[in-house]
C-alpha cells in the first residue's frame, strides 16, 4: 500500500523499494510483481523488469489454492498451507508446484527426507522443470551432498550458463566441497555481473575468512553491509570473527537499524547477536545481555524447538542401546579405522582439539558432517515389531552395519585428500555415539567437555548459521547440557574406555600434556606441529577459526562471570549436582 501511494505521489524511487520489501515479505503478491515491472522498465531497468514480469505470470497461473499456500508460507503459518497443499496433492497428486510447495514446507520445518524424497520424484516426473531441480539441488547442498547437487547444477548450467542464480549455486557448491580457489573466482564473476548484490560480498568473505584471508573478509563483510546498510548478517559477520572491533560509527549503524521499522526479523535478530558482541568489547555488559537477550527472543520465534522431544530422544538412547549390545562376540560394522568423531556441545573447544589433531601428518579436518544423523535419520524411517531408532539397532545383523559404516565412509569420501584418518567434528553426534561403535567399531570418539557455565553462556551469545535450535534460551541450553552429561555417562558405563573425555580447562592449563594423551588415544605418533596448531594453514569452518589461528589464550575461560547476575535461569536449568560436578571437572586444570 505504501507503494501505491507513493508511485501515485510521483516518488517512483521510493514506490520501488516498497514495493520490493513487499516482494521480500510475501512473493506470492502479484500486484507488487506488476508494479515492479512497470516501474523497472520506466527506469530503463530491462533485466530487473523482465524478471518481475516472469515472477508475475508465473503468479498468475498459479492455481488459486497453491497462491495461497504460498502466502501462508510468508507469514509463517507452515500447518495451514501444508493441509491446503496435501488437500490439493490428493487431486493432482503430480502437480510440480504444489510438490515444490510442500517440499519447501517440510524444509522449513526440517523435515528434510520428506522434502526430498517429493523433490526426487518432482524432477523424476518432470526433468525440464529447472525451478524444481534448482530446488533440489539447493536441498543437497543443505544435506551437505556434495556430489548430487554438483549433478543437478551441472544440469542446470548447460541449459542456461549465464543465470545468475545457477553460478551463485555453483559458487556455494564450491565452497561446500572445499574447492576454496573455485568459489571465489565465481563470487569474483558474479561481483562484476550483479556489483549491487549484497549477498555476493557476504558469501566471498565466508570463503575468504575460512581460509584465513582475514583482511579481505572484513572488506567483503563491510562491502556487504555498505550495499545494505541493515544487512544484519553483515554486521553479524564481523562480529563472528571474534577478533573484531566496531568502530562508533558501525555500533552507531547498527542501533540505527536494529529499531528501523523497516527492518526485517532476520536482519534484526542478526544485528542484536553483533550489538550484544560489540557492547561485550565495550565492557558494557548491561547492555550486551540485553541485545544477547532480545536477540534469542527473536531467533526463538521462527523457530520449533521441542526440549522435551529432545529429552526423549536422549532417554531412548539410554533404555534402547545397552551393554549387550557392544558384548564380545556380537555382530558388528566396517573395521576401518579411520574416522575420528569430536562430540559434545558446540563452543566446548571442538575446533581447537580439531586444528590441533589435523596438525598431525596423518589427520585431515573436514567439517561438521551430517552424514552420521542421516543414517540415523533413514533407520528411524524403519519402523516394524521392533521399534523405530535406536530400538531396532538390536535386530540389525553384522552384515547391515557394515553396509552402514560403508556407507559412511563412501559419503565422507569428498571431503577427503588422501590422510589415512580424518576428523568428523559434527558436535551433535554424542547423541549416536552408540550408533558409531556399531557401524564403525574402530573409530575413535573424543569427547569436548568444558565448564557448564562457560560453555553454555558462549552458546547462548552465538548465532548459529542452522541447527542448535537448543541454544537460543538460557533455560534451554541448561536443560541440553544436563541432557548431554547424563548421556555421556551412560555412554562410559555401556562402553567403558571408548570415549576420551578432554576438558578444555585442561588443554588450556597443560596443551602438551592433552596433545599427547589425544594422540595416544588415537594411536598416533607424537609431532610437534600438533603443539604448534596456530601455524597449521587450513580451512575452518566454524565461529572460532580465528581464535584456533593463534596461540592459546586463557582469557576467554571465565568470559561468563561478566554476567553473573542475569544467569539464574541457567544455573537453575543445570542443576546444583551437575554445577558442582562439572565445575570441579572444568577446574582441575586451571
Amino acid at each position: 500500500e505504501t507503494g501505491h501511494c507513493l508511485r501515485a505521489a510521483g516518488d517512483l524511487p521510493g514506490a520501488l523499494r516498497a514495493y520490493q520489501r513487499a516482494v521480500n515479505n510475501d512473493s506470492a503478491l502479484i500486484s507488487a510483481w506488476t508494479a515492479l515491472g512497470d516501474l523497472h522498465l520506466s527506469l530503463g531497468e530491462t533485466r530487473e523488469a523482465g524478471l518481475a514480469r516472469e515472477q508475475s505470470a508465473y503468479l498468475q497461473a498459479l492455481p488459486p489454492a497453491l497462491l495461497t499456500v504460498k502466502t501462508l508460507i510468508a507469514e509463517g503459518k507452515l500447518e495451514g498451507a501444508e493441509d491446503i497443499c496435501r488437500a490439493f496433492l490428493k487431486k493432482a497428486p503430480h502437480h510440480p508446484e504444489a510438490m515444490r510447495l510442500l517440499a519447501e514446507i517440510g524444509s522449513r520445518l526440517s523435515i528434510l527426507d520428506d522434502a526430498e524424497a517429493l523433490l526426487d520424484a518432482c524432477v523424476a516426473f518432470y526433468p525440464d522443470n529447472m525451478p524444481a531441480r534448482f530446488d533440489y539441488a539447493n536441498l543437497l547442498i543443505r544435506r551437505q551432498r556434495i556430489g548430487p547437487a554438483l549433478e543437478h547444477s551441472e544440469v542446470l548450467l548447460k541449459g542456461d550458463p549465464d543465470n545468475e542464480a545457477y553460478l551463485m549455486q555453483l559458487a556455494n557448491i564450491r565452497t561446500l566441497a572445499g574447492d576454496f580457489t573455485g568459489a571465489l573466482a565465481l563470487y569474483d564473476d558474479l561481483s562484476v555481473r550483479r556489483p549491487d548484490t549484497a549477498h555476493i560480498p557476504l558469501s566471498r568473505g565466508h570463503v575468504l575468512k575460512t581460509v584465513g584471508d582475514t583482511e579481505r573478509a572484513l572488506d567483503a563483510y563491510r562491502r556487504a553491509y555498505g550495499l545494505k546498510p541493515d544487512f544484519g548478517d553483515a554486521y553479524w559477520s564481523l562480529a563472528n570473527l571474534k577478533t573484531y572491533r566496531f568502530t562508533e560509527a558501525e555500533r552507531g549503524q547498527m542501533l540505527e537499524w536494529v529499531d528501523a521499522p523497516q527492518t526485517a526479523l532476520v536482519d534484526r535478530y542478526h544485528l542484536c547477536f553483533a550489538l550484544g558482541k560489540a557492547l561485550e568489547d565495550e565492557r558494557d555488559y548491561a547492555a550486551s545481555f540485553a541485545f544477547y537477550e532480545r536477540g534469542n527472543a527473536l531467533k526463538r520465534e521462527e523457530l520449533r524447538y521441542d526440549a522435551d522431544l529432545m529429552d526423549q530422544d536422549m532417554a531412548d538412547q539410554r533404555r534402547h542401546v545397552g551393554a549387550d549390545l557392544f558384548a564380545p562376540g556380537r555382530a558388528s560394522g566396517s573395521d576401518a579405522p579411520d574416522p575420528i568423531f569430536i562430540v559434545g556441545l558446540p563452543r566446548a573447544g571442538s575446533t581447537l582439539l580439531e586444528q590441533i589433531l589435523a596438525s598431525h601428518s596423518q589427520v585431515e579436518g573436514t567439517m561438521e558432517l551430517p552424514d552420521i544423523a542421516a543414517l540415523a535419520s533413514r533407520l528411524g524411517l524403519r519402523s516394524g515389531r521392533e521399534g523405530a531408532y535406536p530400538a531396532n539397532l538390536n535386530v540389525l545383523s553384522g552384515g547391515e552395519l557394515g553396509a552402514l559404516g560403508q556407507s559412511f565412509l563412501e559419503t565422507t569420501r569428498v571431503h577427503r585428500h588422501g590422510t589415512p584418518f580424518f576428523i568428523d567434528k559434527m558436535p551433535n553426534n554424542f547423541r549416536h555415539i552408540g550408533l558409531i561403535k556399531l557401524i564403525l567399531p574402530k573409530a575413535k570418539i573424543i569427547d569436548a567437555r568444558r565448564e557448564p557455565m562457560s560453555c553454555c553462556f558462549s552458546n547462548f551469545k552465538q548465532l548459529f548459521a542452522s541447527g542448535q535450535e537448543f541454544t537460543y534460551g538460557l533455560d534451554l541450553i541448561g536443560r541440553y547440557y544436563r541432557g548431554y552429561v547424563d548421556l555421556m555417562d551412560h555412554w562410559d558405563q555401556v562402553m567403558p574406555g571408548a570415549v576420551l573425555r578432554v576438558q578444555y580447562e585442561d588443554v588450556v592449563a597443560d596443551l602438551e600434556t592433552q596433545v599427547r594423551r589425544m594422540l595416544d588415544y588415537c594411536g598416533l605418533p607424537f609431532e610437534e606441529a600438533c603443539v604448534n596448531f596456530h601455524a597449521t594453514e587450513r580451512a575452518v569452518r566454524t565461529a572460532s577459526s580465528e581464535q584456533v589461528r593463534q596461540p592459546i589464550f586463557r582469557s576467554g575461560l571465565d568470559q561468563w562471570e561478566h554476567y553473573a547476575p542475569y544467569l539464574d535461569p541457567l544455573r537453575a536449568a543445570l542443576g546444583e549436582d551437575i554445577l558442582a560436578a562439572e565445575t570441579k571437572a572444568g577446574r582441575i586444570g586451571a
